[in-house]
């Protein structure tokens, strides 16, 4: 800051302190000579150093030091997605296992998104559930705090779960995709069931993400149960598989919950894009303690000048 050049007028202020100090007079300045230096003499120096450093950190107060706590501009890589779950009543199902503990589809579902969310924190990251029918479960956002809130809260009682229309889940995520201006966006499509109701097929929902440059990453979730738990799978891979090979995307099959963590792993390191992001720097105000610095010099040396160390006439 400009500020600091007053810092170049100390030396004027010291000489115009030491054209008015008052001159120690004596009749015989041979005597004066061989008078022994007293403490008060060998002190004197220690005024305008005093008097001068008391003045410099004004100043340096006055230019308002701040030490600033972040940095200001990083490179980062994000995307925008819409995790597409399927909030069916099958999803109740439990054939995934956690600690040795029978958990349901959903249980581990919201257990590996939970961690995904965690560990992509400059993704504007959305929820669409589906059913009979879709609901946004969250928009677009950084908030992911929030968002795993929303993931924990999920259950299959939310909607209708009698039906499966992932046709008008994938055009619900593609609606909230459709104005974004990322690099990258994505849909990841969790489902344990085939499309049964709606209005809109899953191939031409398809269609619709191709053209607008939206890829769409597909799992099939659905654990293996045998003996007189056994179910019949019911997951269509065949669509699945179509879906993501028309937008670009790659199928997954999830049959236990450690394939289903390694899916979202897999799929965290595949969408990476850079991007500049402008992080605002907090500072922290150091004027204060300079100022107080510097008064307490300035007070010091007038004590001193008028006590102890003060000249006589």
């Amino acid at each position: 800051p400009l500020i600091l050049l007053l810092l170049l007028l100390i030396p004027l202020l010291l000489l115009g302190r030491k054209n008015h100090t008052t001159p120690l007079r004596h009749s015989r300045t041979q005597t004066l000579q061989t008078l022994p230096r007293s403490w008060r003499t060998r002190l004197q120096p220690l005024l305008p150093m005093l008097y001068t450093l008391g003045i410099a950190t004004l100043i340096i107060a006055l230019a308002r030091p701040q030490r600033g706590l972040d940095e200001s501009i990083v490179r980062t890589e994000a995307v925008d997605m819409i995790l597409l779950l399927d909030l069916s009543e099958s999803m109740d199902t439990r054939d995934f296992t956690r600690a040795n503990q029978r958990i349901s589809r959903l249980d581990a579902t919201q257990d590996v998104i939970t961690r995904f969310l965690q560990n992509r924190p400059n993704d504007r990251i959305g929820i669409v559930g589906f059913a009979s029918l879709p609901y946004a479960i969250a928009p677009l956002t950084l908030d992911h705090p929030w968002l795993i809130q929303r993931i924990q809260g999920l259950h299959t009682r939310m909607l209708d779960g009698s039906r499966t229309a992932i046709g008008d889940g994938i055009a619900s995520a593609i609606n909230r995709l459709r104005q974004s201006d990322a690099k990258s966006k994505i849909i990841i499509l969790l489902t344990d069931g085939a499309n049964n109701a709606g209005t809109l097929s899953p191939q031409n929902a398809a269609t619709a993400a191709e053209a607008l440059d939206i890829k769409i990453y597909t799992i099939a979730a659905a654990g293996i149960r045998t003996g007189l738990f056994a179910t019949r799978n019911e997951v269509d891979e065949e669509t699945l598989s179509h879906l993501a090979q028309t937008t670009g995307g790659t199928f997954y099959r999830a049959r236990n919950l450690d394939t289903l963590e390694a899916i979202y792993t897999e799929i965290d390191q595949l969408e990476k894009t850079e991007i500049e992001v402008q992080r605002y720097t907090r500072y922290r105000e150091l004027a204060t303690p300079w100022m107080l610095a510097g008064l307490l010099l300035l007070t010091l040396e007038q004590l001193l000048a008028t006590g102890p160390l003060g000249r006589t006439t």
